[in-house]
């Protein structure tokens, strides 16, 4: 009996800081995940499942992070296994059904969330993403009941209105469809889809002005939306303005470089225009992605001809010619372009099959492929336009519209159920943080340079270039690997060298890479304790801090929704105090240190101290004029405060120097005519 107390006491201290220390691996697990470190996250999540697999909640958490890098079979798997062991978590039901849905399992998606609704009736989310099964399913009676639900538990749900008009049309009830976009448009008049979405109704009407004045406010509203741009490129087309349809087909495939309408289209009226080279450019871009495309082939061929390539034309209309044997446009243009390089043999038998044609045409005869396509219902019609599926040869000038089954609204796979849930639409830029990684940008932007940081750099004392950046992009399998050994390598370095700040300072970066914040806190203030005037340690010890309170404070938002534990300390703003005070010890030790004032400004705003907060962007300006990010944000702190016309000159300015989302900001905050 002693024996066995003995060795339950030895066995007890294990046994404590085994659980401790899984609870804190998960606590840097779910930072990392928070943060949209997703493959970091789940290699924590991996060790306390190794330890503890009993719980539910790293199989949830890796389930989350497995959906954002789109495994949706491994995050359904991960949530088959959090349920198993806690089939009450509403949760896990939402995420399972939303990988479902990616995978088109849209029955089981629906069992999913009929069960969260079992627990949690009155969540919009888990109504919203229901609907959306039923409407892929095409059970409409199922859809406008769940939608009737939806609209008693929140009536000012503008997505619910859209849904329903959705229902509608697909029930070919324009009447009903218009009178639910023109609530939305009402509701909510900063909604793009709502635009977008009766704007397609009047395109469907013929009403092409009116689509248009529609479609202008939805691209005021989302400038990256290519849709928005190739469907009102077909109500100027309509409207016989051939050249404000290209401009849109220009803007459509600066966003979506690979749109198969855009380049078709454009090539079409490239053409009507004259620019045949450029037109012949479109094409070939069309046939890389669909080799067998027999208009665009056609196409080609003809634009070809215009420009001297006989024989490149030949091969294009020959190749048509074996696909459809009894289009006869292609054996005349054939001909045509056979007589232009001398070969009379090829081009006389063209010209007899075309008299063929018609002595037959004459006599009642109707080829196999002629009576094929009147059964079909494919005949030309006098319509401008045609559907993608259309393989009618005869409608090859015709623009291309999409099939019903891709006009898809904007909305339409708007599924509910990603890790954050936080407002991208208008948001301050981030802080800046010293990292060795930022992410790559789609405009060039200044590079972000500081005289004492590039001689850190210079020193070569750290393994890789410290880069000063607002872009922080997450790390690779390698990057963490790597980031994991150099943590071991410092350690033993500074188990020889304890007095050394840079050691210090190099081993909390590391840590800080892989999300253990605590960790890289406690080595920033042994940093600063052995030399109290390297600022950089200060500069990170404040983002780690400012880090860990979004963090904590989302949990708290987290637990108060879903009714949970709510006891632990309220975030308020003396938390942040210390956040400020490494900040103001940064500007005394480094006052030219233009991203301590930046960091301490959106500190301030996100306190919403917003003249506190534009004194220290101010002084950012002040010392570099194209800080866009400071502009950025000094625009929005002026719109909080009700400073439009301030907040947009800054905007603008910002937008000039490179932050392209300054510009649907503006849009938002100019009165526009209605």
């Amino acid at each position: 009996m002693i024996k066995k107390i003995l060795v339950a006491l030895l066995l007890l201290p294990t046994l404590v800081y085994a659980q401790i220390n899984t609870e804190r691996v998960m606590m840097i697990a779910r930072n990392a995940l928070y943060f949209e470190d997703y493959v970091l996250s789940i290699q924590y999540f991996n060790q306390v499942i190794n330890a503890k697999p009993y719980l539910y909640e790293p199989y949830f958490f890796r389930g989350l992070a497995k959906i954002n890098l789109d495994d949706f079979q491994g995050a359904e798997a991960d949530c088959d296994k959090a349920i198993e062991r806690n089939p009450f978590v509403v949760g896990a039901y939402q995420i399972r059904g939303l990988a479902r849905i990616r995978q088109n399992k849209y029955d089981g998606a629906i069992e999913d969330y009929k069960k969260a609704l079992h627990y949690a009736p009155e969540n919009i989310t888990l109504l919203h993403n229901l609907v959306l099964c039923y409407i892929q399913k095409k059970d409409y009676k199922e859809a406008e009941e769940n939608l009737e639900t939806m609209l008693k538990v929140a009536p000012k749900y503008t997505r619910a209105y859209l849904m329903r008009g959705e229902v509608a049309l697909k029930q070919q009830d324009t009447i009903r469809a218009l009178k639910d976009f023109n609530t939305a448009i009402e509701m909510d008049k900063y909604d793009p889809d709502a635009w977008a979405s009766r704007a397609i109704v009047q395109l469907q009407q013929s009403k092409y002005a009116e689509a248009e004045s529609d479609f202008n406010h939805a691209i005021r509203l989302s400038a990256r939306n290519a849709g928005n741009y190739i469907n009102r490129a077909l109500a100027r087309f309509h409207q016989n303005n051939l050249r404000g349809a290209m401009s849109d087909y220009d803007l459509a495939l600066d966003i979506d470089p690979n749109n198969f309408i855009g380049h078709y289209n454009r090539g079409l009226l490239r053409a009507q225009v004259g620019d045949d080279n450029r037109a012949i450019e479109d094409f070939d871009f069309v046939l890389e992605i669909e080799p067998d495309n027999m208009m665009a082939t056609f196409n080609r061929g003809l634009l070809r001809a215009q420009t001297g390539d006989y024989r490149g034309a030949i091969k294009d209309y020959t190749t048509v010619i074996d696909q459809y044997p009894n289009f006869l446009a292609g054996y005349y243009h054939r001909a045509e372009a056979r007589k232009k390089i001398g070969d009379k043999k090829g081009a006389e038998m063209d010209d007899f099959k075309l008299m063929k044609a018609q002595l037959d045409r004459q006599n009642g005869v109707t080829t196999k492929d002629v009576a094929q396509n009147v059964e079909e219902g494919e005949e030309e019609d006098g319509s401008k336009t045609r559907k993608k599926s259309d393989k009618n040869m005869n409608n090859y000038r015709k623009i291309v519209i999409a099939d019903d089954s891709e006009q898809e609204r904007q909305y339409k796979s708007d599924y509910r159920g990603r890790v954050q849930d936080r407002n991208v639409n208008i948001q301050l830029e981030p802080m800046f943080a010293l990292t060795y990684y930022e992410k790559a940008s789609d405009v060039k932007r200044f590079v972000n340079f500081h005289k004492f940081i590039d001689e850190l750099n210079q020193s070569k004392v750290y393994p890789k270039r410290l880069l000063i950046t607002d872009m922080e992009a997450p790390l690779t399998e390698e990057q963490v690997k790597f980031h994991f050994a150099l943590i071991d390598a410092h350690t033993s370095a500074i188990v020889e060298d304890d007095r050394s700040a840079s050691k210090r300072f190099a081993r909390a970066l590391d840590f800080y890479l892989v999300q253990d914040f605590t960790s890289s806190i406690e080595d920033l203030t042994k940093a600063i304790l052995l030399d109290d005037t390297f600022f950089p340690a200060y500069f990170m010890r404040s983002l780690v801090r400012y880090k860990q309170l979004e963090y904590q404070k989302a949990e708290e938002v987290a637990a108060a929704k879903q009714g949970g534990d709510t006891s632990q300390k309220e975030i308020t703003a003396v938390d942040y105090d210390v956040v400020k005070a490494d900040l103001d010890r940064v500007i005394t030790l480094a006052p030219d240190f233009v991203y301590a004032y930046y960091n301490r400004g959106n500190v301030q705003a996100m306190l919403k101290d917003y003249r506190a907060a534009l004194v220290d962007y101010d002084k950012a300006i002040e010392l570099n004029r194209d800080f866009a990010d400071a502009y950025f944000n000094r625009g929005l702190t002026h719109i909080f405060l009700g400073n439009n016309k301030q907040g947009i000159t800054d905007l603008s300015k910002a937008g000039e120097l490179g932050i392209v989302s300054a510009y649907n900001i503006i849009k938002r905050f100019t009165d526009q005519p209605e």
